[in-house]
């Protein structure tokens, strides 16, 4: 099948998504096959978080929002406009998934499909219902694409290379595991702001997005942030306000319950606002409900360290202090040409 046919199939895939949203769901009669698929993916997303309770409607429903932005007939051909796909014969990738934020892995699985080749998916026990619907609908809108989608229950078997995100110490199993197959593997990462103290309040509350989203769950949450020395932390705290919502939420307010006795019990001193504590400390991941923080003299000296530790981060936030930072609150909208670690997957999957 074509490559053409391919992206048709994700274009309408884009237009079915755009129709939900958390201000309502809104049924478009020129989206294909609604009467199939539209009542049923409401209902799907009613039902997440019974499956993954820090799957909540609303950040479900941000994660397709997102990626009904970026299935767009446009943003697809910039973004393969950068390659040259060659006929080949498809090759099987095999896909471990991740499973902290919804859809986490469906960049994956949409660069194996439009650089023509197969997907033999193995989905996380936290997330295994999103993805298997959508496959089910783009294989409504373009059948032959059946022949390219499996997912698996067991171990992955019968694969010419692999794709697979996992923790620090899955990696090690992964590297070993999938040592004679070419391969991408994925280790923990963190994200990170520069702040130089003059932000805007309406900077800092962008900011709050890039901290609070999914629960702080992503690779692309920042966890940690670098200040200048007597850095006044009163303006952070009354902009990100607006955030203070969470608390409410049981699971994160567990983790912030857990977390903040912890450090309390171990003499730690913090910041805190009632739904999210400020520690100081050197390391890149903080818990769920925490955000480290480092004083700077030298902005130099942070950026050589942010290079240095360039293979622990995600993502640089900052108002361009730092050269190819993201703007602040925009950490959770990757473009599709935006890859995981820097790694170019669709050139990995060209070179196989």
């Amino acid at each position: 099948m074509s490559q053409k046919e391919i992206i048709i199939a994700f274009i309408e895939l884009g237009k079915f998504l755009g129709q939900f949203s958390s201000e309502g769901n809104k049924k478009n009669p020129e989206v294909k096959n609604n009467e199939i698929f539209f009542d049923g993916f409401v209902n799907l997303i009613e039902l997440s978080q019974s499956h993954n309770g820090w799957f909540t409607p609303e950040q479900i429903y941000f994660s397709i929002n997102s990626w009904a932005e970026a299935l767009t007939e446009d943003n697809l051909n910039k973004w393969l406009s950068a390659y040259t796909f060659n006929e080949k014969e498809p090759k099987i990738i095999g896909l471990i998934l991740a499973g902290n934020i919804p859809l986490v892995g469906f960049h994956d699985f949409l660069s194996v499909l439009i650089s023509g080749n197969k997907v033999l998916a193995k989905l996380s026990s936290n997330d295994q219902k999103l993805l298997p619907f959508l496959a089910k609908y783009i294989i409504s809108i373009e059948p032959k694409l059946v022949e390219r989608i499996t997912f698996s229950e067991g171990k992955l078997e019968d694969f010419d290379a692999v794709i697979a995100t996992g923790s620090n110490n899955t990696a090690r199993y992964f590297e070993y595991y999938f040592r004679e197959k070419p391969s991408i593997i994925r280790k923990n990462r963190n994200s990170v702001a520069v702040l130089n103290g003059n932000e805007t309040q309406v900077e800092l509350e962008s900011l709050g997005e890039d901290i609070f989203r999914y629960y702080g769950l992503g690779c692309r949450n920042v966890s940690k942030l670098f200040v200048p020395k007597e850095y006044d932390f009163k303006l952070f705290f009354e902009s990100i306000f607006p955030y203070g919502d969470i608390i409410h939420y049981e699971k994160y307010a567990n983790n912030y319950d857990y977390n903040k006795a912890v450090f309390l019990m171990s003499l730690f001193k913090l910041l805190d606002n009632g739904f999210l504590t400020l520690k100081e400390d050197s390391s890149y991941a903080s818990p769920i409900s925490s955000v480290f923080y480092e004083y700077y003299d030298d902005l130099n000296l942070v950026k050589d360290k942010l290079k240095e530790d360039s293979e622990l981060i995600q993502c640089i936030v900052s108002n361009n202090l730092i050269e190819n930072s993201i703007a602040f609150g925009q950490t959770q909208k990757p473009n599709l040409w935006d890859y995981a670690d820097n790694v170019d997957t669709i050139q990995f999957l060209n070179n196989l």
